[in-house]
């Protein structure tokens, strides 16, 4: 059987090409831009793109390599071929053209495509005229110089596209630092290329310069900008720190050029995820474009351009750390954030949060390293909650306490022994705490016994342990402390009550082997209101001093609150309540 053809329908292949490959029509420019670009590169020399509107039609002149009549109906008529420049021989990575269809997005804003070029290599003008219903001709054409013209006449629904004023505005946005002279109805839009490359008088100009550039494209002026360079993937730029704080979740989009094309004004993945705080233009010559090109290709020159980029940013930290440090500080207040995930996977970022960035600590804000001098026991504690809870307590006892419940500051302070073997910061266990505290003489405890009994009595089927202790703050009336063994029996006993049989079995065997040490309700014998409570006589009313007490402990401690501690707070308020207004006292 004879093989067939495959028939292609024109208007599906346009219509496929606007809904799922580019992501505007206006991209229709920046690709007859492309192509008369890699024209002039195929020819060799220095070239000039003239762009001429009116009339609702669209002219674009270049001097390139032009097309033969052979070569016309070879490339220009042949959907899904390569392009053309590979046909021609020329290296790939000279040119941005790869897919041979930016001639066919034209057709997004005209239904006619009419394209004159004489090739360099001698022979007559041609004309090819390709119609958005899938039929084209070849004719004689009329062009004196070798090049190419392509002219286009805007459809009813796209005439604004085709307009003078968007015309100039695209081929300023695509085409304002091309390498040849482009002009827009004799208007020229090139002018001297990247604006970090240029020659300026001096440094503080050149600044001056490329802040003017940043307002301009990004719409904020930069706190620093960093110059970038990559010869691999031949790639210069600049990176601008943002001047405002950003969440790191936002996904860093950057100005990119493929040899001083744009490629996009949003284009993700050039930077690590970490580097959120820069927004970054840049120009490379050797990183290569998805297919509708308005992407880069994720490839391995893409993965150690992106390497080195962030270890270009890592440098400008570093330096800074040690020319500016009050700069360096003014940095870290905005990017903390970003600054602290690098230090999660690098040393030399880790030295510098270390010394530079300060931590919450029971000593008031302070560089880990400092804390470390002044409070050489330090520990800390993993969640914002226990801080709060114990920050008070563990400064009035002589322990150093540091806040690791932000994001990523444990993982932070469990890294520091990588820099320093001698650096130790331990995690704080609640329940070491009464080890620091002042043991009543043996007298007093003795005379305390009946009291005790009765306040264990009060809280032993909320699975506490009452303890008095003589502690600094005296202001506090009890501290309800519990070890991470003790939290652990207590959630699996609550999960215990709340599952089904079955599971309850499961976890009551767990629970079996967990250690058997208990919460602790430390009552401050250093505070006038407990001693008042410890010299009660009724046992009911001590119930009730007690587990107000307790309730007390667990709302300043803020702890999680269980249905059963919710009726004991309750009841001992009220009760206390009653107590009040039917005492002697209380109707005198």
């Amino acid at each position: 059987m004879a093989e067939q053809a495959f028939q292609v329908d024109l208007r599906g292949v346009v219509d496929l090409l606007s809904r799922h490959l580019y992501s505007s029509p206006r991209v229709y420019l920046r690709e007859l831009l492309q192509n008369a670009v890699d024209a002039i590169t195929a020819r060799g020399a220095g070239g000039r793109v003239r762009i001429e509107t009116g009339g609702g039609v669209l002219r674009v002149h270049d001097d390139g390599v032009g097309l033969t009549e052979d070569e016309v109906h070879r490339l220009l008529a042949t959907i899904g071929r390569s392009s053309k420049r590979d046909e021609l021989g020329f290296a790939r990575h000279d040119f941005l053209g790869q897919f041979g269809i930016g001639l066919l997005s034209a057709f997004l804003v005209a239904d006619e495509i009419e394209v004159v070029t004489r090739s360099a290599k001698g022979g007559a003008a041609v004309r090819w005229v390709g119609l958005a219903g899938g039929s084209y001709r070849v004719e004689p054409g009329e062009r004196d110089e070798p090049g190419t013209t392509v002219s286009l006449r805007a459809r009813q629904d796209a005439g604004e596209l085709l307009s003078p004023p968007v015309v100039r505005e695209l081929a300023a946005a695509y085409g304002s630092l091309l390498p040849i002279e482009l002009t827009v109805d004799g208007e020229a839009v090139t002018g001297d290329g990247p604006p970090w490359q240029g020659s300026y008088p001096d440094p503080a100009r050149r600044r001056r310069a490329l802040d003017a550039y940043c307002k301009e494209l990004f719409g904020f002026e930069p706190f620093d900008v960093i110059d970038l360079d990559v010869p691999e993937a031949g790639l210069t730029g600049v990176a601008f720190v943002l001047p405002q704080p950003v969440a790191p979740s936002a996904r860093g989009a950057h100005r990119v050029y493929l040899k001083r094309m744009l490629l996009a004004e949003g284009v993700e993945g050039l930077l690590p995820e970490w580097a959120f705080f820069v927004r970054c233009v840049v120009d490379a010559g050797e990183l290569r474009p998805t297919a509708s090109r308005e992407a880069l290709y994720e490839d391995e020159l893409l993965e150690s351009t992106r390497d080195a980029l962030g270890d270009r940013l890592r440098q400008w930290l570093v330096r800074l750390s040690e020319t500016d440090p009050a700069r360096l500080r003014g940095f870290l207040r905005l990017h903390q954030l970003g600054v602290k995930a690098m230090a999660l996977h690098d040393d030399d970022m880790l030295r510098l949060v270390d010394r530079w960035l300060e931590f919450e600590t029971s000593a008031g804000p302070m560089t880990l390293a400092e804390f470390r001098r002044r409070h050489p026991g330090a520990r800390y504690v993993t969640s914002v909650e226990e801080f709060r809870r114990l920050s008070a307590v563990s400064a009035a006892q002589g322990v150093g306490l540091v806040n690791g419940g932000y994001v990523h500051d444990t993982e932070i302070i469990e890294r520091l022994p990588a820099i320093d073997p001698e650096i130790a910061l331990r995690p704080l266990d609640a329940a070491e705490l009464t080890t620091h505290f002042g043991v009543l003489d043996p007298q007093a405890e003795l005379a305390l016994r009946p009291f005790l009994a009765a306040a264990q009595r009060a809280v032993e089927r909320l699975g506490c342990e009452v303890v008095i202790r003589d502690f600094d703050p005296a202001s506090l009336p009890a501290l309800y402390l519990t070890s991470r063994a003790a939290q652990h029996r207590a959630d699996m006993a609550e999960a215990r009550e709340l599952a089904g049989d079955l599971f309850a079995d499961v976890l009551g065997a767990l629970q079996g082997a967990v250690q058997a040490d208990r919460p602790q309700l430390v009552l401050n014998h250093r505070n006038p209101l407990t001693r008042r409570i410890t010299a009660l006589a009724e046992d009911g009313l001590i119930e009730l001093a007690v587990q107000g007490l307790y309730g007390q402990a667990l709302l300043l401690g803020h702890h999680p609150l269980r249905a059963a501690d919710t009726a004991v707070l309750n009841r001992s308020f009220l009760g206390l309540l009653e107590w009040a207004v039917h005492s002697p006292e209380a109707g005198r």
